[in-house]
């Protein structure tokens, strides 16, 4: 459940709730292909075995918009993304599940920034902070 109160601007502090994410082969198979990232890690399992990973792997491209994902159902459509700076580390392997969360660092009207975290059962699989603009009401931030 969110902190902010209906119809309130975001505000430093505000979380967002959580957003469960279930990894599966076709979530990261479509996610490559659609970014055009053929590496055969991202659909190969003998492949990514072969070069060290357990299972195939979901790419950044995804995860990114994954985060943006999170963040316009949120914020609504009107959203816009400014900036997105993310690192991954532990990877989104099929069978797992990434569970988003993010807090407002900084909002000035209608800008907004968020500390996104995507964790799955290996660990944090994505951190960083995401900059946006937020629609705005009759002179708030919609919820």
């Amino acid at each position: 459940m969110s902190d902010a109160a209906p119809g309130r601007p975001p505000a430093p502090g505000d979380a967002l709730p959580p957003l469960r994410i279930p990894i599966t082969r076709t979530l990261i198979v479509s996610g490559a292909v659609a970014s055009r990232d053929y590496q055969d890690v991202h659909h190969d399992a003998e492949a990514a075995r072969a070069k060290g990973s357990p299972d195939i792997f979901m790419n950044i491209l995804t995860t990114n918009g994954l985060v943006g994902r999170y963040l316009t159902d949120h914020f609504g459509p009107g959203t816009v993304l400014r900036k997105v700076a993310i690192r991954l580390g532990a990877p989104n392997h099929p069978g797992d599940t990434m569970e988003l969360t993010g807090t407002v660092t900084e909002a000035d009207g209608a800008a907004v920034q968020v500390r996104v975290v995507g964790a799955n059962g290996l660990g944090h699989h994505v951190t960083g902070t995401v900059t946006l603009t937020v629609p705005v009401t009759g002179g708030s931030a919609a919820p």
